[in-house]
This record gives C-alpha cells, structure tokens and sequence, in this order.
C-alpha cells in the first residue's frame, strides 16, 4: 500500500491564504479603528461652521482629550496579543478571564483620568499655548467630554477581548451605530439646541457611553458562556496593568510628539492650528485604515505564537507588510486627489486652506512609510514584544523634539511642521524594521 502525505502548501497558496486571513480581520477592523478619527471629523466640520475660534478651541481640546484616552491604548493591544496567544493554545476560558481583568482596569483607570482632567483642564489648554479667543472654547469641550473617558476605555479593553477572540465583526457594527449616533447628536445638540461647542461634547460622550453598554453587554455573554469570572480580581488588574506599562511608554512617546507637533501649531496661529486640526483629523484617519492590517497582525501573530508556528508568524508578517506598503500608496495618491474637495468640509477660510494645502502633500508623500511603520508597530505588539516597543519610540521622540521645536524659529510654517512628522516616521520605520529582521520577537507559546 502506498502511503499518502500532502505536499507542503506552495509560497502562492501560502499568500493566498494570509490574504484571506488579513481581508477576513483588517476590513471589519477598519470600520472600528476609523471611528475615534471620524468622530473628531464630524465634530469638526459641524464645529467648523460656528467659526475659526471655536474650531481651533476644538483642535486643542481634541488633542489633549485624545491623549488622555490613548495613552491606555494598551488596554486593546496587549489584551488582543495575550487573548490570541490562548486561543492558539487552545484556552479560552483563560483568555476570556485576562480580558476581564482588562476591563475592570479600564473603569478604576477612567475615573482617576476623571479627576485629575476637570480641575486642571484650564492648565492644561494655556500650556498648549491657545489664543485667548480659542481657549474658552476648548475649555468648554474638554471639561464636557472628559465625562466619558470611562466609557472609552471601557471600549478599548472590550474591543481587545474581541480582537484576540478573532472577531472583529462585532466592533465594526457598534462602531457603524456610535458613529451615526454622534453625528446626529452633535447636528442636533449643537444647531438644534444652540449648544455651540458644549453641545458637540455632550453629543460624543452619549454616543461613546452608548457603545460601550454594548460591549460590555457581549463580553458578559461571551464570559458566562465560557464560564468566565465577572468578578474583579486584584492580581488579575495588577498584572493586566504590569504588562501594559511598556506599552504605556511607547504610547506616551508618540501621544508626546503628535502633543509637541499641535503646540508648535498653536504658536503659529489661529489660522494653523485650524489647519492643523483639519490634518491631523485626516492623517488619524488613514492610520487607522492602515493600522486595520496592524489589527489583524495582531490577532493572527498571537495565534500563530500561541500555537507554537513561529515560520507561520514569519511569513504573515512578510506579507502584512507588503499590504502595507500597497494601501499606503493609493491613499498617498486619494490624498491629492482628494485635496481640493476635502478641505471645504471643513472650513471657508482662505487663510486656513492656503496652510492647509502644501502640508497635505506632505501627508501624502509619507503614506508609504507609515503603512511599513504601522504594520510592524502592530506584528510586534502581537509578538508581546512591548519593551523594544518602547524604547524604539523613546529613540523616536529624542530625534523628533528638537527638529520640531525650530519650526517657529525658522519659520517654516505647517508645512515645515508636517516635514518634522515624516521624518518621526522614517526613524520608527527604521527601528522597526530592525526588530523584524533579528527575529527576536519570534516567543512561542501562550505567554510570552
């Protein structure tokens, strides 16, 4: 009798098959990811319209509230990497626990953000160095929006969950809902109830309170099916928050740099931290569709780790990477394209679009480079790999800093400022490519 083995999969049938693992992950994850930008966007152009100060009040309050919230970014990326470690390994009721001690962490997490923001919230505008006519108004939106800061976390840690679990369906319909429901919130709260710049802050923390009642409701579900506990566990959150804290230097050092980059606008004038505001809104907005390869990188590395495949990481992050670099290139060229119809969305003002526009070509030009850097950024994070993380992004913020502080002095204007930025990105991209190549990140099993 003759025995028969299969032949090994063919480099073609192998790409064909991380293809369809990334489409099945990255296109869901894109709706999700895209709509912290966009509900920055919609508050924009509806805030736009009320006038310059209160736009450029708005690019200053948005800044910092993003901060606030994105500096435990970790709660969704080190819960997605060490929830789809398990499921590789095959333990879901551990993955499904850790990703519960995540969420508890959130909310202690959110009400200290709570208390330390409402008091100092006037500080911190003036250190931004806001225009006394934008400074009230951003004000108003940071001290009305910080109320839902719990609740964004709350949906970063769930998201996580789901992300490990490789669903990321689920987050692409809550994020469809929040995003109609903020906008049509903000229209009404801030045209129909004549709430200004308030009513555009009270919109976003409904819809964001709104979304994670969602999640919550179907991590719950998931956690009694599984057999999950609900309750918190101290040295669950203790080491949910430990393995975070890399992952919080290099989230800090980037939130640093993109803080730097709107002060240095700030001191340029209203007119440029207006455009900035616009830019920067639209730069969010293609990482994050970038960052969607990232997202399924993460959840497809941690499995395959997880499960002991260490070439099968391999190969899938050679082939996101040149996903990457595809989808950076068309929304490169959507980005010229696109200029001249993008830019009244959002403002009337000439003085706004005339600095709006050379700087744009700029963003456009690095959409290469970030999708290499966003990609790698989220195969690492998949990997467990958050200290070189961290110190790579220290390296980064060292390089940027002072590039970026000579702009006013050099009066280089936002289009100088948006130079500094490619080239904060060039260094990432270098650092990171370095790491893949070692190989280091490759760790199997179902921790790291």
């Amino acid at each position: 009798m003759v025995l028969m083995t299969q032949a090994p999969a063919t480099p073609k049938a192998a790409r064909r098959r991380h293809d369809r693992e990334i489409v099945a992950l990255a296109v869901p994850a894109f709706g999700a990811l895209v709509a912290e930008p966009l509900f920055v966007m919609a508050d924009s152009a509806i805030v736009g319209h009320l006038g310059t100060s209160q736009l450029a009040g708005l690019g200053v309050a948005s800044a910092l509230l993003t901060t606030a919230v994105s500096v435990f970014v970790f709660l969704a990326y080190a819960t997605t990497a060490a929830v789809a470690r398990r499921v590789g390994a095959g333990d879901l009721p551990a993955a499904i626990r850790q990703g519960m001690d995540g969420i508890w962490l959130a909310l202690l997490l959110g009400a200290a953000v709570i208390a330390v923001t409402l008091p100092a919230a006037p500080g911190l505008v003036d250190l931004f160095g806001a225009s006394s006519t934008a400074a009230p108004y951003a004000t108003t939106y940071l001290r009305i929006s910080s109320l839902g800061i719990p609740a964004m976390l709350v949906v970063l840690a769930a998201t996580g969950v789901l992300r490990g679990l490789q669903d990321t369906r689920t987050p692409l319909y809550v994020a469809i809902a929040g995003f109609v429901a903020n906008a049509a919130l903000n229209a009404g709260l801030v045209y129909g109830a004549d709430l200004g710049i308030a009513g555009s802050a009270w919109g976003t923390v409904i819809a964001q309170c709104g979304m994670a009642a969602v999640y919550l409701t179907v991590v719950v579900r998931g956690a009694r099916r599984h057999g999950a506990s609900l309750r918190p566990d101290a040295a669950g959150i203790r080491a949910s928050a430990q393995a975070g804290v890399p992952l919080l230097v290099r989230t800090l050092s980037l939130r640093a740099i993109l803080m730097i980059a709107t002060a240095v606008a700030a001191r340029l004038g209203d007119a440029d931290i207006a455009a900035h505001q616009i830019i920067l809104s639209l730069w969010s907005l293609l990482a994050f569709a970038l960052d969607a390869i990232a997202i399924a990188g993460q959840a497809i590395i941690g499995r395959y780790l997880g499960a002991g495949d260490a070439q099968g990481a391999r190969d899938a992050c050679r082939r996101m990477v040149e996903w990457g670099i595809a989808v950076g290139v068309v929304l490169g060229v959507l980005v010229v394209l696109a200029r001249p119809l993008f830019l009244p969305l959002f403002t009337s003002d000439s003085a706004v679009t005339d600095a709006a526009l050379p700087a744009l070509v700029i963003v456009a030009l690095s959409q290469p480079v970030s999708g290499i850097v966003f990609v790698l950024d989220g195969v690492l994070m998949g990997a467990g790999d958050g200290p070189y993380l961290a110190w790579a992004m220290l390296i980064t913020l060292a390089v940027f800093t002072p590039v970026a502080l000579l702009v006013p002095t050099l009066g280089g204007g936002l289009t100088a400022l948006w130079a500094a930025m490619t080239l904060m990105m060039l260094v990432r991209m270098v650092t990171l490519w370095l790491r893949s190549r070692s190989g280091r990140w490759l760790v199997t099993g179902a921790t790291r």
